[in-house]
């Protein structure tokens, strides 16, 4: 789904600003589609996630998540991936497209399996110093395997 608000895309020069949002559930490739799309229009790409997590998986406090992210959106070019309620009203209040990933579960399961894989195997850092295992991958309560199962049909009724 995409929606545009021309109301806003369109600056009194006459010039385009692009103001993305990408949205789906974890696993969509909402990072994947956003890099894509920064590196193509050639403007910031801001990642929710790297703005959430602190230093091994401790989460940001609301009021200076929400900080970061009004900071991070007060330009007029950038895309922004990420799901998260809080920060939902200051991005899609700025955003001129909200881009929605809608795959089906047993696609969204596979790519975050393998997607956690990967990540472990290669222990590959994500965002300031916090790190997926296959220990947090598979066998916590934790798990971003588990968090899928848990929240795929409520983040596809919070879309529609």
């Amino acid at each position: 789904m995409v929606t545009w608000r021309s109301d806003v895309a369109i600056n009194w020069g006459g010039e385009m600003n692009y103001r993305i949002a990408v949205v789906g559930t974890a696993g969509a490739g909402k990072t994947t589609l956003a890099q894509a799309i920064a590196e193509t229009l050639q403007i910031p790409h801001i990642e929710l996630d790297a703005l959430f997590w602190q230093p091994d998986w401790r989460p940001s406090e609301t009021g200076e998540f929400w900080a970061k992210v009004a900071a991070a959106t007060a330009g007029e070019d950038w895309i922004v991936d990420g799901n998260y309620l809080r920060a939902r009203l200051i991005v899609w209040e700025r955003a001129t497209v909200v881009v929605w990933l809608n795959y089906s579960l047993p696609l969204i399961l596979w790519r975050v399996v393998r997607r956690t894989v990967v990540r472990s195997w290669r222990q590959q850092e994500l965002w300031n110093g916090c790190y997926e295992t296959f220990q947090k991958g598979f066998w916590s309560r934790d798990s971003i395997i588990l968090w899928v199962l848990k929240t795929y049909h409520q983040n596809r009724r919070s879309r529609s």
